[in-house]
């Protein structure tokens, strides 16, 4: 998982670095730099993967707009400068991995990606060559290649994939180790990262299909993977999705269709106060969200690192509180790494400032505009004037963690 994130020049971002645990709550007023943050992850996850069209990153949830706007116009800035983003992992000690973004402005003109790691290949293939290189292990390397980086890359460099490896090299393991290493990287950990935003209609109404399986960032697909999830007799998953839906106690159950043609468009709702059948097209708007939340979650298909923007969307405040706990509860047990916003004061009295894997980042805008953050630790909780540690939700609207307007 990320333990932390390194931001540079990324739109309101001048220049910020971010401690992350599993479960990460950022809050803060509106046009602060919340999503910002996590756009900057996805950023990065569309960097590993080579995938810079924008397309590809609208599809995961980037607010895609001008080059220039997608740096900062900061007066110290030009409109010309890199955008510059790592990421280091709780499971590594090396270095933060990172990468500059560039562009040149021009119309029609894609980001270019320098890499830690297109540059250690350059470095690695232009030594002094003395061990001839095995073809077995060189067409081994040349598909870990293909795989990770896009062959104009290091064409860029002057020098194709093939002939680098027809050369002699004088540390074949330290490419290697190091190859391997990006390789499960790239396959391991961020891979699939998208900024989730469901809506009312992409839930309601199953037919429409998204840029991206299993789930669209607003919740399309929803009906198919949790067929899938049936369909592979998963019982687990299926009785956490139902025990989960009991933060609503008119839920007494629902039934999903094995059949995975278009006539069976519809998930069964089964409400204990009434006898007539309903589905998911008559069902509140705050259960479709939370079912999405908790199929989202548990699903081994989706993203093991993914953020969710307004979280407490179309959410009762209580709700929104018992929902933290159960996410909380579940992404430790499905080992997965969240990221949410929200403006709901609710949400923080889920959080365990106790716990090292829970994080509350408190995000504004300094003097000169720049988003910065601040995370709230155990010890600097607000208290009453009777010493007792108030509720994070009463110190957010106190005034006292910050992350509220000053203007009015």
């Amino acid at each position: 998982m990320i333990s932390s994130v390194y931001i540079e020049n990324f739109k309101s971002i001048q220049k910020l670095s971010i401690d992350m645990g599993r479960f990460n709550v950022i809050i803060g007023e509106n046009g602060c730099g919340k999503s910002n943050i996590l756009e900057a992850v996805a950023l990065y996850a569309a960097a590993a993967s080579g995938k810079l069209d924008n397309e590809f990153l609208a599809s995961r949830g980037i607010r895609v707009t001008s080059p220039m706007l997608m740096r900062s116009a900061f007066k110290q800035n030009s409109s010309e400068e890199p955008i510059e983003l790592g990421i280091k992992y709780w499971e590594t000690e090396e270095e933060i991995k990172s990468y500059r973004l560039e562009n040149d402005n021009k119309q029609y003109s894609k980001w270019k990606v320098n890499s830690e790691l297109g540059n250690k290949m350059y470095s690695i293939l232009r030594k002094d060559l003395s061990e001839k290189l095995n073809k077995d292990i060189a067409e081994e390397i040349y598909k870990l290649l293909q795989k990770d980086f896009e062959r104009k890359e290091l064409e860029a460099l002057n020098i194709t994939i093939k002939d680098a490896l027809q050369n002699e090299l004088s540390n074949k393991t330290e490419l290697l180790e190091f190859l391997e290493i990006d390789s499960s990287f790239q396959r391991n950990r961020l891979k699939g990262f998208m900024i989730y935003s469901p809506e009312n209609t992409a839930l309601r109404n199953f037919y429409k299909e998204g840029q991206v399986e299993p789930l669209g960032i607003n919740g399309e697909g929803l009906l198919k993977l949790l067929k899938i999830i049936k369909d592979r007799g998963d019982k687990e998953r299926l009785r956490e999705i139902s025990d989960s839906l009991e933060l609503f106690d008119w839920f007494e159950g629902l039934e999903i269709p094995s059949d995975f043609s278009a006539s069976e468009d519809k998930v069964k709702l089964i409400d204990r106060y009434i006898t007539n059948e309903i589905d998911q097209r008559s069902a509140n708007e705050g259960f479709l969200f939370v079912l999405f939340y908790i199929t989202l979650i548990i699903s081994e298909d989706t993203p093991s690192v993914f953020a969710i923007d307004n979280v407490d969307a179309s959410l009762n405040p209580k709700l929104c509180t018992k929902l933290t706990k159960e996410l909380i509860r579940l992404s430790k047990k499905y080992d997965k790494q969240l990221f949410v916003t929200s403006h709901n004061p609710a949400i923080l009295d889920g959080i365990d400032l106790g716990d090292s894997e829970q994080r509350l980042l408190v995000t504004s805008r300094n003097k000169q505009g720049h988003t910065v953050y601040k995370r709230i630790l155990p010890e600097n909780k607000p208290k009453s004037a009777s010493g007792e540690p108030l509720k994070l939700s009463e110190a957010l609207l106190r005034g006292y963690l910050g992350g509220l307007p000053k203007g009015f």
